[in-house]
């Protein structure tokens, strides 16, 4: 399973816009589209503080048994061992004092009795603090091999090997004092304080993250002025943010800022600009979650959207297949992710006309070459319905079609790949591919066929093992999936599939729909696909429904989603009775289908 972790849940006191003020000149409304103004606040023990393109992240961490309470700046970099690069404190006459928090898009402050400090991320490497009645201290456990020496009087080189990262510090006012003893092998430890000028009281510091060469910079460009740069930008992704109800205004806010937070810059495997997960602990793009990332961009960011659609494609291998995972420094193999991937261009496609032949030329063959591979090689007996052999194959990691264990051959597979072909067989015929398309056809037909004769029993999908083909006993929504058929399922599969979702009690609850049945004797409160609502299955039930005609149910369950995120955030997944959230407080599929919802949700 993914998200483990535990992550406390801490609130800082907020300032008011009132108090920000100084700093933080007021938006021009006319540059962002309606409703959308950039003037929020948000917790930064749930969202981490960072911008687009970077991988430096700060947040409030609730510390362990080796990790103290605090504020931390992170790297968001691979998987390393440890993200967390520098404890931050405000210090006060030599001495750590308290201080609150209040974070915006584009500025985290720090308020202390004595004092202030701001933050902001200028550019995706660098990071500029200054502050006023107090200093600021970076403190770094050095780690194997870690270390720091002085470049200046006012300049310190930081090398931290944990995460193969390197850090210059310079002091553009007051002075830069380290400790940083050194044992033979290593810094003891790494401390850096900034300390104001006793003449104005004030300091300002610059951090710049950099890789083996550092190139000179004097950072002329001062504070306000780097300060105003990246709320332009900011500016600019909220004017092309999708038009939503005002009631869920507020909350698309946030969804706006976590996923324009979320993208790294192109770096090492990852070729293109890269919506991650989370910058939380999530911190990979996996190949189905991405898919969903790239569904929200395409109203106004079609070719970021065609960038999330097309990183697993940049890594697949030469079997066809994709990574499960990938992040700068490495992939995931060990399992796969639903082809969802056909359905989604088609969605995309229904939306923008960005994706015209030449850019379906780009997607074809790799399409083409990933829906193979699951006839090539997830199906080992040979009968023609292709397998999933692990739950986190699926993306329901520990569904309870799995609970017997693996292979099992779901019916949302099949469902996917009858809609990848069919997609496949569109797109051969744009291309002038005329008998591949006929192909295609020909081959999703059969599948259909095949799904239908194997996988529909007693008026139901079920989900045999793979093999014997045993029928694995389940209470859960996954069995539902195949909906997103639409009309290429028979009437009367279309009814009984309806009558199955809406039954009492079954799966529909007051926040949405849970992914395990609550009367199931395996739900679980927060039991990942054990019971919690997520944002990918009510996507896909809503989609599927819309696609039976069913519309007015449709738009009750996006209404129940968005209402449940305005309420709890943009959690992993969440609580399917209470609507809390769960896991992962930051996920960019959460926000992305949120903003999708409450977009369509204004057609009405």
């Amino acid at each position: 399973m993914k998200g483990r972790n535990s992550w406390r849940f801490v609130l800082f006191g907020m300032t008011s816009l009132a108090f920000l003020a100084g700093v933080t000149p007021a938006i021009n409304a006319a540059e962002v589209s309606a409703g959308y103004t950039g003037n929020i606040h948000f917790d930064i023990s749930k969202v981490p503080f960072s911008r687009f393109g970077s991988y430096i992240a700060f947040s409030h961490l609730a510390g362990s048994k080796t990790l103290p309470e605090g504020l931390y700046l992170r790297t968001i970099h691979g998987s390393v061992a440890r993200r967390e690069v520098f404890r931050v404190e405000l210090l006060h006459a030599g001495k750590p004092v308290g201080f609150r928090a209040a974070a915006m898009p584009t500025l985290l402050r720090l308020e202390a009795p004595q004092g202030f400090a701001e933050i902001c991320i200028s550019e995706p490497k660098l990071v500029r603090i200054r502050g006023r009645g107090v200093g600021a201290r970076l403190a770094a456990t050095a780690g194997a091999y870690g270390n720091a020496f002085a470049l200046e009087k006012a300049r310190w080189e930081i090398n931290s090997s944990e995460q193969d990262i390197q850090f210059m510090l310079t002091a553009r006012e007051g002075t830069l004092a380290v400790d940083a003893p050194w044992d033979g092998l290593k810094a003891e430890r790494i401390v850096a304080d900034f300390l104001p000028d006793p003449k104005t009281g004030q300091f300002e510091a610059v951090l710049e993250e950099f890789s083996g060469s550092w190139h000179a910079r004097t950072y002329d460009q001062s504070f306000d002025a780097a300060h105003e740069a990246v709320k332009r930008e900011y500016q600019q992704w909220l004017a092309k943010m999708p038009s939503v109800l005002p009631q869920f205004q507020a909350t698309a806010e946030l969804a706006a800022y976590v996923n324009w937070e979320s993208v790294v810059a192109p770096e090492g495997h990852l070729a293109r600009p890269a919506l991650l997960m989370s910058k939380n602990w999530m911190t990979n793009v996996w190949s189905w979650d991405n898919c969903f990332n790239a569904m929200a961009l395409i109203y106004q960011y079609p070719e970021l959207a065609l960038d999330q659609y097309m990183i697993l494609m940049d890594n697949q291998n030469a079997d066809g297949a994709f990574p499960d995972s990938v992040n700068d420094r490495g992939y995931m193999w060990s399992f796969s992710k639903p082809p969802i991937h056909g359905w989604v261009l088609r969605w995309m496609m229904q939306r923008s006309k960005f994706l015209d032949a030449q850019r379906l030329a780009q997607v074809y063959e790799p399409l083409c070459r990933w829906t193979d591979w699951y006839f090539q090689f997830r199906d080992d007996d040979h009968d023609g319905i292709p397998q999933y052999n692990h739950g986190n194959d699926s993306g329901w990691d520990n569904a309870t079609v799995f609970r017997v264990g693996p292979p099992v051959e779901a019916p949302d597979l099949s469902a996917y790949l009858v809609l990848q072909m069919d997609v496949l067989s569109d797109v051969a015929r744009t291309l002038g591919k005329t008998e591949q398309s006929k192909e295609w056809k020909r081959r999703a037909d059969e599948l259909l066929n095949k799904l239908l004769a194997h996988s529909w029993r007693d008026d139901r999908f079920v989900a045999p093992h793979s093999g014997d083909h045993k029928v694995i006993e389940s209470e859960s929504l996954l069995l539902f999936l195949p909906l997103i058929l639409g009309d290429r399922l028979p009437e009367p599969v279309r009814t009984k599939l309806l009558a199955g979702l809406k039954e009492k009690g079954r799966f529909m609850t007051e926040p949405g729909l849970a992914t395990e049945s609550p009367r199931s004797s395996f739900y679980q409160s927060d039991g990942y696909w054990l019971g919690p609502i997520w944002a990918p299955s009510t996507m896909v039930i809503a989609e599927g429904l819309a696609a039976v005609g069913e519309k007015s149910l449709a738009r009750e369950i996006q209404h129940k989603f968005c209402a449940m995120v305005a309420q709890s955030g943009m959690a992993e997944n969440f609580d399917a009775l209470t609507g809390a959230g769960l896991r992962d407080p930051a996920y960019t599929w959460t926000s992305s289908v949120f903003l999708i919802f409450a977009h369509e949700l204004t057609e009405e």
